[in-house]
């Protein structure tokens, strides 16, 4: 029996690119009249892989085996019945964690191509050298042609040395054992990976292409916490290799084929539910390989739906927090903050997997550099070799990511990271089918002597623009600031003494007092309500879009008629919430005396002896922030917030981190009183 999809790959992958990225409103319809027809989610996903196998079984397109009262599939779900199932069980999970299934998407399978096709290839290609140096242009013209397609051939020609590992560690399709993924969901790597592996023996003899199968299947280590998930990542593994020619649904197989029985018998051992962070590997030896799309989830966002959810949620952070692996030591040691799912699998992860072994894992960008994920990044540098992150942004059309950007990271685990390589800001037109990303993506690599100066062994990764000229000026900034004093430190030249600068975020929460706001109406004594919205950057200054200055400026939701002692003295502030597709990340601006801030606005708290000092300077308070304003208003300053930017809020710690040196006239100078300037 031939198979029903190896033939039809490149077919698959043309047909699915449109329907991964671009979710149609006819598709997204579908499923709300799937609803609608059968509200039970697990009942949707029992009978979707019924159909899916008695259609393998007949040799007939899926839509054929689906019960009469279900919507008329749209072509958009023809192609890939595989990404129906991920997306089903997405929107099972969703509804199940009390979060809505709207615009829930699971990964596309060309995604997770790329990331296969990439992850097998690292470390184990031998690119041929050309027989010989001759240049170019010493050879006739008619030669050269062919020459230079003859060694783009050989420099994109990848060659599996199968002498690093033994048979036993490898199949030979290539693909290390075990090869594990704790969060399995429907099966989803597990389909892309069976699918790599029989391209890979499509032009090997039958007996082979069982017993590597086999060999494969044995190797598996696939876990997940939820049983819905466990049972359809099982009986999609055996539709799989079924439709691949792999399986005999029919019969006990034959020397080409694996019988049904010891396939579902293979599968369900090495398919478990089990809970990976708070249970024990259920295998003695730990993976080679492990890759996995861990849940994006917060404690606080789980059982939300749930009557006892703030019980629930309380017990299972306080579980994870005090958990103690078989050493007696706490299991996770990098957890900071709003506890995410994610963070903890990555650790969890590199904790099973062999010295040596490779984990590949899909997570949020904010991994990159929010102040939470610190402890995180250093286990990947200092106790393991981080060498590779994709990065696409929140707007690179991957849906899965939802309103976060998404990141693959790449670590060899219990090795030593000397260079980290960062590709990005990555599209989806940079992942390049049975190769992982083009050739031409743009990428960074970060050398860790440099990459320790910049940012304090924080270890985090800077956002790159795309264009080369844009990304030149961003390193340079990075460059310039990157030893400069930051913003709150003590003993500098604007704090030389008395207590640290704090910042603030303004004193009113517009829920909590929104009785209290309302719209400007320009009569005498009128307090000026001060909102994010309201600073504007205008001509390299920060200025106040308010009405209460500026007579044009809209003035709905500007007033505040509150207790007055709020409004006090003059202060300079930021804004804290900005458009990521703004000219700036940063706009100071100085608010004067008198008005209040809404809490979309932070603000630097000075310390009086800075305010003292800078009302002596330059003759009023207002004046002294001005000059400060203007400075923090620097583009390499933008630049630098921009590189190390976590998500679009511009967080308090974030400004509390800027590399800042006040200088006048050119050179550096002191607010400690009748010093001057500084030598």
């Amino acid at each position: 029996m031939r198979s029903l999809d190896v033939c039809n790959t490149t077919i698959e992958r043309r047909r699915a690119s449109r329907a991964d990225y671009l979710m149609t409103s006819e598709t997204s319809g579908w499923y709300a009249r799937l609803d609608h027809e059968c509200p039970e989610r697990t009942e949707q996903i029992r009978i979707w892989l019924d159909s899916w196998l008695e259609a393998t079984k007949k040799s007939q397109p899926i839509a054929a085996t689906l019960p009469n009262n279900w919507p008329t599939l749209p072509a958009g779900l023809l192609s890939n019945p595989g990404n129906v199932l991920d997306q089903l069980l997405a929107r099972f999970d969703a509804q199940r964690d009390g979060r809505s299934p709207r615009g829930v998407y699971a990964p596309p399978a060309r995604f997770v191509d790329a990331v296969l096709h990439d992850e097998l290839h690292h470390g184990n290609i031998k690119k041929k050298e050309p027989p010989a140096t001759l240049s170019l242009a010493a050879l006739p013209p008619s030669f050269r042609g062919f020459a230079k397609q003859f060694n783009k051939d050989i420099s994109e020609e990848d060659v599996i040395d199968g002498n690093d590992e033994s048979p036993k560690n490898r199949t030979e399709s290539g693909i290390p054992l075990p090869f594990a993924d704790p969060c399995v969901g429907a099966g989803l790597f597990a389909e892309r990976m069976l699918r790599i592996h029989a391209e890979r023996l499509a032009n090997h003899e039958p007996t082979e292409r069982r017993e590597d199968t086999l060999r494969l299947l044995e190797g598996l280590q696939l876990v997940d916490t939820s049983e819905v998930a466990v049972n359809s990542a099982r009986k999609r593994i055996v539709i799989v290799l079924a439709r691949l020619g792999l399986v005999d649904l029919e019969d006990e197989g034959d020397d080409g084929m694996i019988g049904l029985s010891e396939a579902e018998m293979i599968v369900e051992s090495n398919v478990r539910c089990i809970d990976p962070l708070m249970g024990e590997w259920p295998w003695n030896e730990g993976p080679m390989l492990l890759i996995s799309r861990p849940p994006w989830l917060r404690i606080k966002d789980r059982f939300r739906g749930h009557p006892d959810g703030s019980a629930l949620r309380k017990d299972l952070s306080s579980q994870l927090r005090e958990f103690k692996g078989t050493d007696g030591k706490a299991r996770f040691s990098t957890i900071k903050g709003n506890v995410n799912l994610y963070r903890l699998y990555i650790e969890r992860s590199l904790q099973i997997s062999q010295s040596g072994g490779r984990v590949r894992l899909v997570v949020p960008s904010s991994v990159l550099r929010e102040k939470s994920s610190l402890p995180l990044r250093k286990l990947l540098v200092e106790s393991n070799c981080w060498d590779s992150v994709w990065s696409f942004p929140e707007d690179s059309r991957l849906l899965f990511g939802g309103s976060q950007g998404v990141s693959v990271i790449g670590i060899t685990v219990g090795e030593e990271t000397d260079v980290l390589t960062s590709f990005g800001p990555l599209l989806v037109d940079d992942i390049a089918p049975g190769r992982g990303i083009t050739s031409d993506a743009p990428f960074f690599e970060l050398e860790r002597g440099p990459w320790s100066s910049w940012t304090d062994t924080s270890w985090a990764v800077p956002k790159m623009p795309r264009d080369d000229v844009d990304r030149g000026r961003t390193i340079m900034a990075i460059g310039n600031l990157a030893d400069k004093p930051r913003l709150v430190e003590e003993g500098t030249g604007l704090n030389p003494s008395g207590r640290a600068i704090k910042v603030r975020v303004g004193e009113v929460e517009r829920s909590v007092w929104k009785k209290e706001i309302c719209d400007w109406s320009g009569k005498d004594g009128e307090i000026p309500f001060i909102r994010a919205a309201h600073i504007n950057f205008i001509d390299g200054k920060g200025v106040l879009g308010h009405p209460a200055f500026e007579l044009n400026s809209e003035g709905r939701k500007s007033a505040w008629n509150g207790p007055s002692e709020m409004s006090i003295q003059s202060r300079i502030v930021c804004q804290s919430v900005v458009n990521p597709q703004s000219e700036r990340r940063l706009v100071w601006a100085v608010v004067p005396e008198g008005c209040v801030l809404g809490n979309s606005v932070s603000f630097l708290d000075l310390p009086n002896e800075v305010k003292d000092s800078l009302s002596e300077k330059f003759g009023s308070l207002e004046e002294g922030l001005g000059f400060l304003a203007n400075r923090l208003n620097s583009e390499e300053l933008d630049l630098w917030s921009r590189a190390w930017a976590a998500n679009n809020n511009v967080n308090n710690y974030e400004i509390e981190m800027l590399p800042f040196e006040v200088e006048e006239d050119g050179g550096p100078f002191s607010l400690l009183r009748n010093e001057g300037h500084l030598d």
